[in-house]
């Protein structure tokens, strides 16, 4: 809110005549000490206090050198043992925070209060003026264009809510979705299943309501109210398929409901698509709710053993809306294929998705690299491999696997077991966490069923990162990595998940000064338990062999005067009598 503004605004009134001179007088007096003879005046000044310090201060340090080695010389080892477990009790609880929030959040927070508030009132960050209007938009698109692209994608295999994620909550008793992944699906639920003519019918108005359902019981009674209006409304028995029915055969029958409802929805909408905008609008929604019921068929039908049904399902499915390619629909069918082992077929798939004008995947890249260690992976051997060398068959499986891991560089330990996994999210980051636990969840089988497709990854793929020595500026075949992912994995995956970070940060430095100060305080407070006598011996010589290195300027010492003479006569008599309790 503007200052000058009226008095309306704020409800303060006008700055009073004084406080706007002593303004003006403030703002004189700064130009002029801007002035190139002010400054010389200042620096004359400056010296001249440094001058004065450098002849006055080693008195007054001499003198409460004098008397602080006094007050420590009464102290006993009772104190001394109280300050060192006091001292090491606080920095080890600024460790233990430290190392938490380092955990927690990726950064230090000493190192953060720092930056975000010291530099400031020290002076180091500055407020510069605004750039022209002129260079602002395009230094924009620059920056939005350096910018690590960090979108959520829709995970493909996402699971089903009631037959899968809710019964692992009620066997583990553990959540498996985070609020973000759920309120993300409701999003997309808003999108692609409901439209503008919705109004005109009430059931749809009905269903528009119960996909912004926070709680699952008040989304199923209003499909169940939905289909009391129209028992055709395709969306409600996908919204009861979903998260009602608690076996995969229960959703299947849900789905095949939302299918012939579905399909009748979509004729009419075909014949009279080309009246009104509204009515393109309903083919659209429409369509996106066919897509998705044919799309959860052929799931179902690939989780009850019926594969190749599956498959022809996908295939159709994508001859018919070959325009709904984001969709991904192409990395189900390599699943299904990769399950019939028909690795032909799935090389064909690579052929057409895996071209460099397409958006990339851990399924696509991974994949494509399983194929080519299937090649050589039953015959591979590392000490075969060191002594004749690599064939060209080999060399182009370990490119393959270091192509993929630079895409996705946290697939490989799930692959190889050295993390656990959970289950998927509903939504991925591609590069991440997210879409690795995605991938191997459903994926780790098809490497165990190759002879020595693991042994040639566990062999290999720790070499990619010599490639990239700094995959946050430059990458090797694919763009830098982004820095963003573990921020949006930590919301995409549950919080007793531990989150894979790349590239592995470095402790910040307070953690390695807070850990040694603790570790250095518990061994003086350990050491003044055990031999106090001797500890504070050691304190008293440590403060005689300082004294000379303290009194530096000798030679700006002043005459002693009479009436200090007794003074200094009883420093340097309790001087010599510690030097000779430290000789002892």
């Amino acid at each position: 809110m503007a200052e000058g503004g009226g008095s309306g605004g704020s409800g303060r009134g006008p700055p009073c005549p004084g406080a706007a001179s002593a303004f003006r007088r403030w703002e004189q007096l700064r130009r002029r000490a801007a002035t190139p003879w002010a400054r010389g005046l200042l620096a004359v000044a400056a010296g001249l206090g440094l001058l004065y310090a450098v002849l006055r201060v080693p008195v007054r340090l001499r003198d409460g050198l004098a008397a602080a080695t006094m007050f420590l010389s009464t102290l006993t080892p009772k104190f001394y043992f109280a300050l060192t477990v006091t001292s090491s009790f606080i920095s080890g609880l600024i460790f233990v925070f430290e190392w938490w929030h380092f955990r927690k959040y990726g950064t230090s927070f000493i190192e953060q209060v720092s930056v975000s508030h010291l530099r400031p009132l020290i002076g180091g960050a500055e407020n510069s003026p605004p750039a022209p209007a002129a260079f602002s938009a395009g230094e924009n698109e620059t920056s939005r264009q350096n910018m690590p692209e960090c979108k959520v994608w829709r995970n493909p295999l996402n699971l089903f809510r009631g037959a899968e994620y809710s019964r692992y909550m009620w066997v583990t008793g553990k959540e498996p979705l985070t609020y973000y992944d759920m309120n993300l699906s409701a999003q997309d639920h808003q999108t692609f299943f409901t439209c503008d003519t919705d109004v005109l019918r009430p059931s749809d108005t009905v269903m528009q309501k119960a996909w912004r359902e926070r709680s699952p019981q008040a989304r199923i009674k209003a499909a169940y109210q939905a289909l009391e209006l129209n028992n055709d409304c395709a969306t409600a028995y996908v919204l009861l398929a979903e998260e009602e029915a608690t076996t995969i055969v229960d959703a299947e029958k849900y789905f095949k409901q939302a299918l012939k409802a579905g399909e009748m929805i979509y004729r009419k909408s075909q014949n009279c698509h080309s009246q009104s905008p509204q009515h393109e609008a309903q083919l659209r929604r429409d369509t996106n709710v066919l897509v998705y019921v044919k799309r959860r068929l052929a799931m179902c039908a690939r989780k009850l053993g019926r594969i190749r049904e599956a498959v022809k399902m996908m295939r159709d499915l994508m001859k018919e809306f070959p325009l709904l390619s984001m969709l991904n629909i192409h990395e189900n069918l390599l699943e299904a294929l990769l399950e019939l082992q028909a690795y032909a077929d799935v090389q064909a798939v690579l052929a057409k998705y895996d071209d460099i004008s397409l958006p990339k995947s851990a399924a696509i890249c991974y994949t494509a690299a399983l194929l080519k260690a299937r090649a050589v992976s039953e015959r591979f051997s590392p000490e075969t491999a060191s002594k004749r060398g690599l064939s060209t068959a080999e060399i182009n499986a370990v490119e393959a696997i270091h192509r993929a891991v630079e895409f996705n560089p946290h697939v490989p330990k799930y692959l190889l077991e050295m993390k656990s996994l959970v289950l998927p999210p509903e939504h991925i980051l591609k590069r991440g966490d997210s879409e690795a636990v995605a991938y191997a969840f459903f994926h780790l089988q098809h490497w165990k069923r190759i002879e020595g497709a693991l042994n040639l990854l566990h062999c290999t793929w720790e070499g990619t990162f010599r490639m990239i020595p700094y995959p946050l500026e430059k990458g090797h075949l694919f763009y830098p990595y982004p820095s963003c992912t573990e921020t949006a994995d930590r919301e995409l995956l549950p919080t007793f998940h531990e989150v894979s970070v790349y590239p592995q940060k470095e402790l910040p430095f307070f953690i390695h000064f807070t850990a040694g100060l603790c570790s250095f305080s518990a061994m003086l407070a350990l050491l003044t338990h055990q031999f106090p006598e001797l500890m504070v011996t050691f304190v008293k010589a440590m403060i005689v062999l300082m004294i000379p290195f303290l009194m530096f300027s000798e030679g700006f010492r002043k005459p002693v005067r009479n009436n200090d003479t007794q003074h200094q006569s009883s420093i340097s008599g309790f001087i010599a009598h510690n030097r000779g309790v430290a000789a002892r």
